[in-house]
């Protein structure tokens, strides 16, 4: 992956060389370079940070961009507009039907704190175009009123956030957008994983099931169909238990052969882990388990062996996750 992403970086260079000739690329091997590693405090690999205007103080982190195209946008957008001003119709619909994804905000005037929210957002979502209009015109003929932000897929809106007059939570908004970047929901795999986990949603449903059992199509739907209302708040997965490579994400959740269909939440900032308390995987025991989840209600699951039947005998007891809370 490392390498991969240097040939891509590299590639970004040349392009940008001919274009914008004042941004210079470089490359460190902090492995050599340990009084810089320990500067930029480095701890992952590959790490890239923009440095402007000259200062080494607060260089800012570009996180997730793998491909060169990606690197080119983001750069763009750190040095100049980051968002289109579009002034006709013919401008949206161009940039609309470009790409897979667009995003576009419909203001009443440009100058606002929403407005300053959504060209921020448009920095660090470098993955997909957006545009931004106050055009009567634009806004009447896709039928969208002011002040709304709207994600198109393949040419169709998909999502419309209304943006209220003030400053937004600019990372809520970078989530809900980037989530439009995966699948509804996402299967786990090498290739997926890196992705799954640069979308800023720290709340990941993991489904554990074979892809191949009888009832996995409606499990599958079942799954979809809530996916879709979490949209932007937990991220939806679905881990192929026939898939002898994902062996170590089933140790990680402990979760066995036989407790299979099994859904489970990840939190990443806490890496506490939460278990389904119903056994069939409906659209509605999975709705309830977002939202309780959600109002911070679900039930952490402790990873356990079953308490051992002399735990008691002696005078130092035996405890383990099962007993610990009640005991101590």
């Amino acid at each position: 992956s490392s390498q991969n992403l240097s040939e891509e970086f590299a590639e970004a260079a040349r392009q940008l060389k001919k274009e914008a000739p004042r941004i210079q690329f470089g490359k460190i091997d902090v492995t050599h370079q340990h009084d810089l590693r320990k500067e930029f405090n480095i701890q992952a690999f590959p790490t890239v940070k923009f440095f402007v205007n000259g200062s080494r103080e607060d260089p800012i982190d570009c996180k997730g961009v793998r491909k060169a195209s990606t690197f080119i946008t983001w750069v763009k957008r750190r040095t100049g507009p980051s968002t289109v001003l579009i002034n006709s119709t013919d401008q949206a619909e161009a940039i609309i039907k470009a790409d897979d994804l667009a995003v576009i905000g419909f203001f009443r005037e440009l100058r606002n704190d929403s407005v300053e929210v959504f060209c921020e957002t448009a920095r660090d979502v470098p993955e997909m175009p957006f545009g931004m209009t106050a055009s009567e015109e634009v806004c009447a003929s896709y039928g969208i009123q002011r002040n709304s932000l709207v994600v198109f897929k393949k040419g169709q809106p998909v999502h419309n956030e209304v943006l209220e007059d003030g400053r937004q939570n600019k990372l809520g908004l970078t989530r809900l957008i980037k989530t439009f970047t995966l699948d509804l929901v996402t299967e786990y795999n090498i290739e997926t994983s890196v992705k799954i986990f640069d979308v800023p949603v720290e709340n990941h449903i993991l489904l554990f099931t074979p892809t191949n059992s009888e009832t996995f199509n409606e499990i599958y739907e079942n799954y979809k169909s809530a996916a879709a209302e979490f949209r932007g708040k937990v991220l939806f997965v679905l881990v192929d238990t026939n898939e002898v490579r994902n062996g170590r994400i089933f140790e990680y959740f402990r979760v066995r052969d036989i407790d299979v269909p099994a859904v489970r939440i990840l939190n990443l900032t806490s890496d506490a882990k939460y278990k389904m308390p119903a056994d069939e995987v409906t659209v509605e025991n999975l709705k309830e388990f977002c939202q309780s989840y959600l109002k911070g209600k679900a039930k952490q699951h402790l990873s356990s062996e079953e308490i051992p039947e002399d735990w008691d005998k002696m005078p130092v007891k035996v405890l383990v996750g099962k007993n610990f809370n009640s005991i101590i």
